[in-house]
């Protein structure tokens, strides 16, 4: 049987398609980072000149913008605020204001902007899950090149784009290369199209989602593979916990309502009773080869946490510090709160801003998980959600939302789409809340 691709009816979607099958020959030429915030508030751009009857509107989507979406657009809003308000409080001045500005506008905000254009345009999640992986097949055949790269010690940096001069956060968001060399088993990581190796785990998670959700098992397979080949050879520690927990326990939070997760749930805990001792050294041996699996990266991971987290707390608990701060020679002069988003937004943007993304993301991860227990491509966005979570933890979600925007577009296409009922919750509603009658 001959694989029937999705088809592309309005710009946004051909938009969409493009930009993903295209992320190699935008990686090639240095310019992902740009290209994508720009994407994404052109696309915003559409919504609103459609709005206002610039321009056509082929399509119309019904009903009201989704709350989850407001949700978003205030918590950034919020989050820009309180950037501001850390400016202020240390007196950096109008340019570094102007110039924090635009990093919103390509970190933070671009989280809001595609999740809001998901949901106000016409775009078929179908569409995203295929370009997503054709994009992973293209990942699939690239990846024994660089391999092979790794493996005989040839340069990892081919050239840096010149496109470094347009602003960004550094070189290494420009880089076109191979793999990064690392004092782990293989003596180097591949890093594919970002910037470091665990930032490319963290696409592959939103690949692997998205993979999940291709209704033709072969494009399935195909997107499954290639995102589990990604973090293997990425060799990201955190890829150990999040594959399992999306291949594994996403299925079981998207069917809560159902008896097998609890029947399973039931016989995994009187196991782990039944062998309590067994299992907790289990675990710690666990714990231990994971800290120890790089254990400079979390010795520096650790103090870069406690530095943040005082600095924080004794010098700006309300809108934080307003920008980075390069750290001392013991954390090898990594910035204060990077490695960890929710240490950086205490350092940076204080409590303010720490509420102003933790209250969307838990809005939008009980929606995704009320949403999917009858749609699966609210199913896709509870995965997206949990890899969001993930990684706040072990990376800056604002400085790597550029990767998660496939994944984000399906969150709001998932936010506009209605929720359906399980029947066992119809049931409760129509025993207590249906009108009694005489």
């Amino acid at each position: 049987m001959v694989a029937i691709s999705p088809s592309r009816e309005t710009p946004e979607e051909h938009l969409i398609h493009w930009f993903l099958v295209g992320t190699w020959g935008l990686w090639f030429v240095g310019g992902l980072y740009h290209a994508i915030p720009i994407l994404g508030w052109c696309l915003v751009l559409l919504v609103v000149g459609r709005w206002a009857g610039i321009f056509e509107d082929p399509e119309p989507v019904h009903g009201p913008t989704p709350w989850g979406v407001h949700a978003w657009a205030f918590g950034m809003l919020v989050m820009a605020i309180a950037l501001i308000g850390g400016h202020l409080n240390f007196d950096l001045g109008l340019p570094a204001i102007i110039k924090s500005m635009f990093g919103w506008a390509k970190g933070w905000g671009l989280l809001a902007a595609f999740i809001f254009v998901g949901a106000e345009l016409k775009i078929k999640p179908e569409v995203v899950y295929r370009a997503s992986n054709i994009l992973a097949l293209q990942t699939l055949l690239i990846t024994p090149v660089f391999f092979v790269f790794g493996l005989l010690n040839l340069p990892g940096v081919w050239f840096v784009s010149p496109l470094l001069y347009l602003g960004g956060p550094g070189p290494l968001f420009f880089e076109v290369g191979s793999h990064l060399w690392d004092a782990s088993s293989l003596g180097f990581r591949l890093r594919y199209y970002a910037p470091w190796a665990p930032a490319a785990a963290f696409a592959a998670h939103v690949a692997l989602v998205l993979a999940l959700n291709d209704k033709d098992w072969r494009w399935r397979w195909i997107g499954i593979v290639s995102a589990i080949v990604a973090c293997a050879l990425t060799q990201s520690r955190l890829s150990l916990v999040a594959v399992p927990i999306l291949l594994i326990g996403l299925p079981i939070l998207a069917n809560i309502m159902s008896p097998w997760p609890a029947a399973a749930l039931a016989a995994m805990s009187t196991f782990a009773l039944l062998f309590l001792t067994q299992v907790k050294d289990t675990i710690d041996d666990m714990v231990q080869a994971f800290v120890g699996a790089r254990a400079d990266s979390s010795r520096v991971r650790a103090a870069l946490a406690r530095m943040a987290y005082h600095r924080w707390e004794t010098d700006a608990p309300w809108f934080g510090h307003g920008t980075i701060e390069r750290g001392s020679h013991y954390v090898e002069y990594m910035p204060i709160g990077s490695h960890h988003t929710w240490h950086g937004l205490l350092f940076i943007k204080g409590g303010v801003g720490f509420v102003a993304l933790a209250l969307p993301l838990v809005w939008t991860f009980l929606e995704m998980l009320a949403k999917a227990q009858r749609d699966r491509h609210a199913r896709a966005g509870l995965g997206i959600v949990l890899v969001l979570l993930f990684n706040s933890f072990g990376e800056n979600l604002e400085i790597l939302a550029y990767l998660a925007w496939p994944g984000l577009i399906v969150i709001g296409i998932a936010m506009k789409r209605r929720l359906i009922a399980p029947p066992i919750w119809a049931a409760f509603f129509r025993q207590f809340f249906s009108p009694v009658r005489a």
